[in-house]
């Protein structure tokens, strides 16, 4: 599955974006940005296979920030999505890879899909992206009121997840967010945190005391002062965790 960060500073077209790339079930949606600056700063913390940029950012130009990515050893594939026609050479001359207009039609982008696989199909044969970086095992991306936060592991208390909404809290600040914690596991795999209770992820280094409660279950006393609940499910590697 492709990779693929949207960088675009009008919510409903990126939202339409996202929704649209979604569809096709073959990308995930990694990230997403409204400037040059947090657009990098994503793609020095993880890998991009692609993304899907607009030529107007507010102040600033996407065109700039393709100029930019020529310079990284390992470029991911830009696909420009925008209002603006006569840029399509400019862009082609920066080796994107497609240019589709808004307003967006999913045959369309389906084709530049296609288009995107078949080449990192092509590039995996020829090995032509063994050494490309790998995802840092020391920050944590999170889009906070159409920014990306990159977050150091450990700063991260807990996260937990209620009525839909999912929380990450750190020693300072506490982040709501529209991102799941299923999706927020994922990018946590093989770090200190685990998963203790099917709406709580906890970093094992920020629990202060482990409390046993009823029906084999624990509480977990935090960093914080907070307590985070263990469920029988999670109980088991909680004990082989800490040899209990």
């Amino acid at each position: 599955m492709l990779k693929a960060l949207i960088v675009e500073d009008e919510p409903l077209a990126r939202d339409e974006l996202a929704y649209l790339l979604k569809r096709s079930k073959e990308v995930e949606i990694i990230g997403e940005a409204d400037s040059i600056k947090s657009s990098m700063n994503f793609i020095q913390s993880y890998e991009v296979d692609v993304i899907f940029l607009d030529i107007q950012l507010a102040d600033e130009s996407g065109l700039e920030l393709a100029h930019k990515l020529q310079n990284l050893s390992h470029p991911p594939a830009v696909v420009f999505a925008t209002d603006f026609d006569e840029y399509a050479l400019h862009a082609f001359e920066l080796q994107a890879v497609d240019y589709i207009l808004k307003p967006f039609d999913e045959s369309r982008i389906q084709k530049t899909i296609e288009k995107i696989t078949k080449m990192y199909l092509k590039n995996t044969k020829t090995n032509t992206r063994t050494n490309a970086p790998l995802l840092r095992q020391d920050k944590l991306a999170i889009a906070v009121d159409e920014r990306i936060l990159l977050l150091n592991f450990e700063e991260i208390i807990y996260l937990f997840t209620q009525e839909g909404k999912t929380t990450v809290v750190t020693d300072k600040m506490t982040y709501q967010l529209n991102e799941t914690l299923i999706n927020l596991e994922r990018k946590l795999q093989n770090t200190s945190f685990i998963r203790v209770h099917r709406s709580y992820i906890v970093n094992v280094n920020k629990i202060n005391e482990i409390q046993p409660w009823f029906n084999s279950t624990y509480n977990l006393m935090m960093y914080d002062g907070e307590k985070v609940p263990v469920s029988r499910t999670y109980t088991k590697e909680l004990k082989q965790l800490f040899d209990l």
